[in-house]
């Protein structure tokens, strides 16, 4: 791999992994038009922490406030962490018992373009939502709604953080405290991911160190320009436009599909 390839791969994991526009499903389209290879577990687990690191740091008072909050025994961090854990559950749940299942449809790059113009709909139903709630939290119930929508999203074509924020404005979550809590929500996601893609993690001889710390480096600061541009679309009220590329992209492949077979 080229230091030029760890870069845009770098890049493009960090921008889709946040933006509503589900990053497995353009792996998923990428591989099938373009013929590109999967870089390797190791290169993915790379990449996969250092998005998370971006989230670690773009909420790094959040996260400090929570843990202090709970160490001195405070009723609302200890909820708020609970709602957390109860929203990783349905996506525990799915790793562990369905991984085969759902790995296989990443190989049917049809179904991928389907769910992308899903998520197109999930992410558009936010226009009407955007102001409606203003609740610090989305409380048990959205919680768990939020959770379930993240099990979900582990199919390919359908975003996680486009399903998780407007579950959690369905609930009449506050637009900032919807971003939170789903950005929340992904550390142990990715945690969990890495962790079971260690058994087939290896050094990856034909990654240079520079490549790797290319690639690190832009996943991380593409993650945070995400992260900062979700939150002000969000505010702003046009989240909602990210909709019409889901359609565009999903749209376009159905087409592709339908006129090669």
């Amino acid at each position: 791999m080229s230091l030029w390839e760890a870069v845009v791969l770098g890049l493009l994991q960090g921008i889709t992994e946040f933006f509503p526009v589900s990053s497995s499903g353009h792996l998923v389209l990428a591989e099938s038009l373009l013929g590109v290879n999967p870089p390797g577990v190791s290169f993915e687990v790379l990449v996969h922490l250092a998005t998370l690191a971006a989230v670690l740091v773009f909420y790094r008072r959040k996260i400090a406030s929570l843990l202090s909050g709970a160490a001195r025994g405070e009723h609302s961090a200890l909820r708020y962490l609970g709602m957390l854990a109860l929203a990783s559950i349905p996506a525990v749940l799915v790793g562990l018992t369905l991984t085969g299942v759902v790995s296989r449809l990443f190989d049917m790059p049809l179904i991928a373009a389907v769910n992308l113009l899903v998520t197109g709909f999930v992410v558009y139903s936010t226009r009407w939502l955007v102001g409606r709630g203003e609740q610090p939290e989305p409380g048990w119930a959205g919680s768990f709604a939020v959770g379930v929508a993240q099990a979900v999203a582990i199919l390919p074509g359908i975003s996680r953080s486009g399903a998780t924020v407007a579950t959690a404005l369905w609930a009449r979550t506050g637009r900032d405290a919807a971003a939170e809590f789903s950005f929340l929500l992904s550390i142990p996601v990715i945690l969990g991911a890495s962790a079971m893609e260690l058994p087939g993690l290896t050094l990856g001889v034909t990654l240079s160190p520079a490549a790797i710390l290319l690639a690190a480096l832009s996943a991380f600061l593409a993650g945070m320009a995400a992260i900062v541009l979700f939150v002000r679309w969000l505010r702003s009220g046009v989240f909602h436009r990210f909709a019409y590329y889901c359609w565009a992209v999903g749209g376009a492949y159905v087409l592709y599909a339908l006129f090669a077979s």
